[in-house]
């Protein structure tokens, strides 16, 4: 099955709800180590990347949905999150420029430009307690199940579980980026809000194609 930029268009839908539902939790854990707003930035983005992208008519190529979003949520969310989702989108949508619909490879290569575009623009490595903890294991995790015969929905359900990991592995991890980084080891034993918005984020991606 092809991914037309209705089912991308219903896809960043998807993330925009569960994002929405998800707000008070990530508020919480972000209340632990940082401003408590997390949550906030996360659904102000989405919900802007949401109705910039429905606005697109059905002419838009998938490229054209990802440029859209990524000014979206950077324009809704300037600081924080704003520059790191908003790159992850621009990468995706520069992954499957010329392209009318996407293939399943084409989504997986849009999905691990996204993860390179937050490890880039966040100059994080693995380890150092942020959401690069979710999205690196989870376009790993993408790659190698696609690798072995997977169809699309099931290496997008393995970047899920792969990012669940990651993001509760973070409990074990000093902050050094960002807000948290004052805290140093008093980080300890508490998942990272990042980390743990990216699942949500891949999750619910990956249930919106689960019949593609």
């Amino acid at each position: 099955m092809m991914i037309s930029t209705d089912r991308l268009k219903a896809m960043f839908a998807a993330v925009a709800t569960a994002i929405g539902a998800d707000k008070d939790r990530l508020c919480a854990l972000d209340g632990v180590i940082g401003d408590a707003d997390h949550g906030i930035a996360m659904d102000l983005g989405f919900a802007a990347a949401r109705d910039a992208t429905a606005a697109l008519g059905s002419d838009a190529d998938p490229t054209a949905i990802f440029n859209a979003a990524a000014k979206a949520f950077l324009n809704a969310v300037g600081a924080s999150c704003g520059p790191l989702y908003a790159t992850a989108f621009m990468r995706a949508g520069a992954a499957v420029k010329g392209k009318a619909a996407l293939t399943a490879d084409d989504l997986l290569d849009a999905f691990a430009a996204m993860a390179k575009g937050i490890q880039d623009r966040g100059k994080a490595e693995p380890g150092e307690k942020t959401m690069v903890d979710a999205w690196l294991p989870a376009a790993d995790a993408a790659r190698q199940a696609r690798a072995a015969g997977g169809s699309l929905p099931s290496a997008l359900a393995a970047a899920a579980a792969a990012a669940e990991q990651g993001a509760e592995a973070t409990r074990n991890f000093a902050a050094t980026k960002g807000r948290a980084a004052r805290l140093g080891d008093r980080s300890l034993g508490h998942v990272d809000p990042g980390a743990a918005s990216a699942v949500t984020v891949i999750r619910a991606m990956a249930d919106s194609l689960a019949d593609a």
